[in-house]
C-alpha cells in the first residue's frame, strides 16, 4: 500500500486496526507537532505537552483493534489530548487556579478582608462551575480558562461554533441565576474579559 492512501481516513483507521506499523508511522509524523501544538495551548508547557502526545500515541496502537472507521481520527485524537490533559491537570493541581494578579481584584468585592473569605467566595464559584451539564462545563472551561476560541472549540469537539456560543451563554445564564451578587461580580472578573458576554 502507498502512503498516499493513508490520507483516506478510513483506509487509515483500517491499516492501524490491522496492526499496519507504516501506517501508525504516518499517523504520527501527521499529527505529532499539531497535536503538541494544541496540547501546549492546554498545558502551557512544552514538556508536559509532548508527554500528553506521547501517551496518546501509545494508547492509539494498544487500543487500536477498537477503532471505527466510520468515526473522524482526528477529532480522536484531539479529544483523547484533551482528556489526557484533564487527567494531568486534576493530578497536579485545583480546577480553577487563580493567577496571583487576581488577588487583589477578588478581595475588592469580598466583605472580609482576609484569605479565608477570598477561598470561600471562590469555593462557590468553583463549585456551581462544576455543577454545570457535562457538555456545558467542559465548552466554558475550553473557552474561559483555558482561552480557547469558539471556532477552537467546535473543532476540538465537533460541534459547530453556533452550539459553542449556546453552550457559553447557557453556562452564564445558570451561573448568573445560581451566585449571589457578590460572587458573580468574581466571576466577571475572572472570565468576563476573554469575551464579550456579561454576567448582567
Amino acid at each position: 500500500m502507498k502512503t498516499d492512501d493513508y490520507n483516506e481516513n478510513d483506509i487509515l483507521i483500517e491499516s492501524l486496526r490491522n496492526g499496519d506499523e507504516r501506517a501508525y508511522t504516518f499517523l504520527i509524523d501527521t499529527y505529532h507537532h499539531k497535536l503538541c501544538i494544541y496540547a501546549n495551548s492546554l498545558a502551557k508547557n512544552i514538556y508536559s505537552a509532548e508527554d500528553i502526545v506521547q501517551n496518546v500515541f501509545i494508547k492509539v496502537w494498544e487500543q487500536r483493534t477498537r477503532l471505527k472507521s466510520d468515526h473522524s481520527i482526528k477529532s480522536f485524537l484531539y479529544k483523547l489530548v484533551y482528556n489526557e490533559f484533564i487527567d494531568l491537570y486534576r493530578k497536579n493541581q485545583s480546577l480553577f487556579s487563580l493567577e496571583k494578579t487576581y488577588y487583589d481584584a477578588l478581595n475588592s468585592v469580598v466583605l472580609e478582608d482576609d484569605s479565608e473569605s477570598f477561598q470561600r467566595v471562590l469555593k462557590v464559584v468553583n463549585k456551581e462551575i462544576e455543577s454545570l451539564p457535562p457538555k456545558c462545563r467542559e465548552v466554558f472551561i475550553l473557552s474561559k480558562k483555558e482561552g480557547l476560541t469558539n471556532i477552537e472549540i467546535a473543532e476540538h469537539l465537533d460541534v459547530s461554533i453556533k452550539t459553542v456560543e449556546a453552550q457559553i451563554t447557557k453556562a452564564f445564564s445558570i451561573l448568573r441565576s445560581s451566585l449571589e451578587e457578590k460572587v458573580k461580580t468574581v466571576l466577571l472578573l475572572l472570565f468576563g474579559k476573554k469575551k464579550k458576554l456579561r454576567l448582567n
